[in-house]
């Protein structure tokens, strides 16, 4: 009887630690088949934004989101004044494709996208595509030595009071530096580039949208 009664608890003991051997497997392969399904899931994302399917909100490698027409938030509103003291509203651009480009001059990223920032409006102006930047941090002075020596010939509002950078707020907005915009004939948020933008992405975003019309 002794033998039984010790043997009882070493046969329950095994029978525990194999359910439990069990269950650390089972939850392994579901997290396996998560994990698998997210990264398929992003290599869609990927494939979509190549092919240019526009379903849904598309991701490019997390620093680039293009909009689908039926998914736009609402026209975006702003005013201020440019480095050169010239007032600028939204309403100057009614009608028209916009690039806004938020930066600064210390900003490395932002120096090192600038001559194609350049490329890119000289390219598309004859499309009727404009380019504003919004200059977040500096006095107009130096904003617009940093434009001489750049050879940004579209305007920068000064915007060291946010109050642009606000307007942006609720749609998409520019949550790094630099940040740029493409927005669509009715001034809604139609892609964002977080990060440095080259020539090439910020030419295919545009096109995309001044298909649209």
């Amino acid at each position: 009887m002794t033998s039984v009664k010790l043997g009882a608890p070493l046969l329950t003991s095994a029978k525990t630690s194999t359910a439990t051997r069990r269950l650390l497997a089972a939850a392994a392969a579901t997290l396996l088949a998560i994990t698998l399904a997210a990264c398929s899931g992003n290599a869609d994302l990927s494939a979509q934004y190549r092919s240019g399917s526009n379903k849904g909100y598309i991701a490019g490698d997390g620093s680039i989101l293009e909009i689908p027409v039926p998914d736009r938030g609402a026209p975006v509103t702003f005013n201020g004044t440019s480095d050169t003291g010239a007032e600028i509203s939204s309403e100057d651009y009614a009608g028209s494709v916009l690039v806004v480009n938020f930066w600064y001059a210390a900003c490395a990223p932002c120096r090192a996208e600038a001559p194609d920032l350049v490329s890119t409006y000289q390219d598309h102006r004859a499309d009727g595509v404009s380019f504003l930047g919004v200059n977040i941090r500096d006095q107009a002075a130096t904003a617009r030595e940093f434009a001489n020596a750049y050879g940004l010939s579209y305007p920068s509002i000064a915007d060291t009071d946010g109050s642009v950078k606000l307007s942006f707020a609720g749609e998409l907005a520019p949550n790094a530096v630099p940040t740029t915009l493409v927005l669509d004939h009715e001034g809604r948020v139609a892609a964002r580039v977080l990060g440095r933008v080259d020539g090439s992405t910020l030419s295919a975003l545009i096109d995309r949208v001044v298909e649209e019309a």
